[in-house]
Formats: structure tokens, sequence, C-alpha cells
């Protein structure tokens, strides 16, 4: 179980994630909306162990190291982060992506057979900024979920590349619910579906809930109107780098957020 309490990180002018409470479980899909990219990509990096928050606690089954975090965690498409870049075939995508893997979680992992195996043979040769939507999605969650350890998908703005709900909310649906393999699932969202009636939060809502006095707890959408851990622990991209992996995307691009980003 993922637990936030009143998480909040600190930007230069204002805050880049207003304090945020949620809390979601293995086999629900939880979506937290906000209006703004920069509050969305933070709560998200924060959520994966991928930034220290400024304040609050966040606990991953009862354990509040970050380095327990980043090993079940894997941080999906977020902007300016880890999003594919363009320039990039999916073949290339996909045999930088399995290299990531944790040594002793791979095997023989080999580009070709894994595309083969998991229906992707078709698009191998595009380039990832000719995806539709749906399968791009669907390819950026199997590649994080080739590492068998990845409990925690943290999905970043989905529905940035489609205005169809259909083209991501069903996806996201179906892996917190596979019987064979069940995923705590976070979406960042601009807005909430109208069609959607599971686990929802505002970001923000701790804030709020503060000035109104009341609690911030994650709510039906029909109802919505320790230390972060230190530089020394790895989650499963530094720990294939250790292992003479490169990291050659993800968690190595620079981004704009001001503030500390947990390592």
């Amino acid at each position: 179980m993922l637990s936030a309490h009143q998480l909040h990180v600190k930007g230069r002018r204002d805050s880049l994630l207003p304090p945020t409470s949620l809390s979601v479980s293995r086999g629900e899909l939880l979506l937290a909306a906000g209006r703004r990219q920069d509050h969305r990509t933070a709560l998200a990096l924060v959520l994966s162990g991928r930034m220290k928050p400024s304040s609050g606690m966040l606990s991953w089954d009862s354990h509040q190291r970050i380095r327990q975090l980043r090993l079940a965690s894997a941080l999906v498409d977020s902007p300016g982060v880890n999003e594919p870049e363009q320039h990039l075939s999916v073949r290339d995508l996909v045999t930088e992506d399995l290299a990531l893997v944790p040594r002793r979680y791979r095997g023989a992992l080999l580009s070709g057979p894994w595309l083969k195996v998991n229906g992707f043979e078709d698009i191998a040769g595009l380039w990832t900024e000719q995806l539709e939507p749906r399968r791009r999605l669907r390819l950026l969650a199997s590649l994080a979920l080739a590492n068998p350890r990845t409990d925690l998908l943290v999905v970043d703005s989905p529905d940035r590349h489609s205005v169809d709900e259909g083209d991501w909310l069903p996806q996201l649906r179906q892996l917190a619910s596979d019987a064979g393999r069940p995923l705590a699932v976070v979406a960042t969202v601009s807005a909430l579906p109208q069609s959607w009636t599971g686990p929802a939060v505002e970001i923000g809502n701790a804030e709020a809930a503060r000035e109104s006095g009341g609690h911030a707890l994650p709510r039906e959408a029909a109802d919505l109107g320790d230390d972060a851990g230190s530089r020394e622990e790895a989650g499963p991209r530094e720990e294939a780098g250790a292992q003479g992996d490169a990291d050659r995307r993800p968690d190595h691009q620079h981004t704009h957020f001001e503030t500390e980003v947990a390592k």
C-alpha cells in the first residue's frame, strides 16, 4: 500500500506540489487531478521516489525509507523527465529500457524476442512520436513491468496525449486489477473523466482540508466537486547502473523542478 500524508514540495516562487494526501493499495487505480502540469509531475516524481518532498510523510507497505519505494515503483512517461525521446525508434527504446532492468532479473531479455512476445513487433520500426496513444501507453507500461519487482506504477498525465479517456483509462484499470499481478496504479490527470467513479483525489487536497478544518483523504470521484531517504539509496535504474548499465534515459535527464531530487 502506498500512503502519503501532506506531501509538499517547495518551489522558488510557489509550491511545485501543494500539500497532498492520498493512499492506494495493490489492485486499485487512483486518479490524482490537477490543472497544472508542474504539480502533476512533481506529485508523480515524489510518489515514485524520484524527488524528495520538502515536508510530509510517504510510505510503501509501511516502509518509510525511499529505497523500498524506488525498488517497487516505476515512473511512466513523465514529460521532461523520462518520456521517450522523439528521435528514438521503438526498437531502440526497448533496447535501452531492457538494459536498465536489474541484471539479476534481466536474464536473456533482448529487444527482438521481447517485441515479438509482447505484441509490438509490428511497430518496432516506428519512431516513438508516431505511436498512437493506446499503443504508446501499453508499450511503456509493459517496459516498466519487465522488472518483476515493479508493484507500483505512477503514470504522469496520460490524458495529455488524447482527449479520449478510452485511450488510457481502460488500460490503467486493467493493469491495476490483473489477477496474475495486481498493481497499485496512480495516474496524474488534468481533470477527472466524467465516467470515473473510482478512487480519486485533487492535488492540493491536504492544503484545502487544513484551511477548512477537515481531513484530506482519498474519496470516490463522485464525491469530489521519515526522511525521504539518503542519496546513497538507489532504485532499479541506479541499481542497474551500478552493475554496468548506463542510464541513457529516464531519471538522468535534467528537469526544471527547483528542489532536491532523491537519488
